[in-house]
Order: C-alpha cells, then structure tokens, then sequence
C-alpha cells in the first residue's frame, strides 16, 4: 500500500464508502427477525458486491491491487455487521450508515496495521 497523502486519503475514501453503502444496502433489504446466520450470509454477499460494483472506477483513480482488497474486506464486514443487527431488529438508515461507517474505519486499520506488519518498517522513498 502506497503512504502517499493521496492514496492514504483514496484507501480512507474507498473504504468508507463501500462500507457506508454496503451497510445502507444491508439495513433495506434484510427486515427483522430473520434468522442471524442467514442474515450473516446474506449480508456479507451483498458487501462482496458493493464493494466488487465499485472496485472499478476507485481502481482507477487509486490503485487496483490498493482498493480491491481492502475494499472487498470492508464491504464483508461492514454487510456482516449490520446484517445481523438488522435481523434483532430494525434498524434506521442513519443507524445503519453510522455502523457502516465505523466499520469501515476499523476495516481500513486492520488492512493498514497487518500490511505494516508483514512488510516490517519500510525506508522513505525518494521523492515520496
């Protein structure tokens, strides 16, 4: 993953609007009182797909191999989360889009924490 500011700042963006929509997607389609496994399921597919949807124009403005990952992760976590939450109960939009969005900063510092740690410390780059 590339420490430029601009790629840092796309990684952020990409993460959390993936994980925004995913979990809005989720809070419609998934009423309450749905079995929390199915819910689970389910949701996590519909993050997959947010997050492979807009994989393609983020890929080209910040980076393929950058946004696929991480976005695909955010987009399953943040589906899974407030998929199962959707199924104990119902859930508001902006309830939905605040857990969206936490969880995509949570997704986003997993990624970032575990590439720092299997790449170890890295040494300024030129002109970086």
């Amino acid at each position: 993953m590339d420490s430029r500011l601009y790629f840092v700042l796309g990684d952020l963006f990409s993460n959390l609007l993936v994980a925004i929509l995913a979990g809005w997607l989720c809070s419609l389609l998934i009423p309450a009182g749905w079995n929390m496994f199915l819910a689970m399921l389910v949701a996590m597919v519909i993050g997959m797909a947010v997050g492979l949807v807009l994989f393609f124009p983020l890929g080209v403005a910040f980076g393929a191999m950058e946004v696929m990952l991480p976005t695909m992760f955010t987009g399953m976590f943040s589906g899974m989360v407030v998929g199962m939450w959707a199924a104990m109960m119902p859930l508001g939009g902006l309830q939905a889009v605040a857990a969206g969005a936490v969880c995509g900063l949570v997704g986003v510092n997993v990624i970032w924490i575990l590439n720092n740690s299997l790449r170890g410390v890295q040494e300024p780059r030129e002109g970086a």
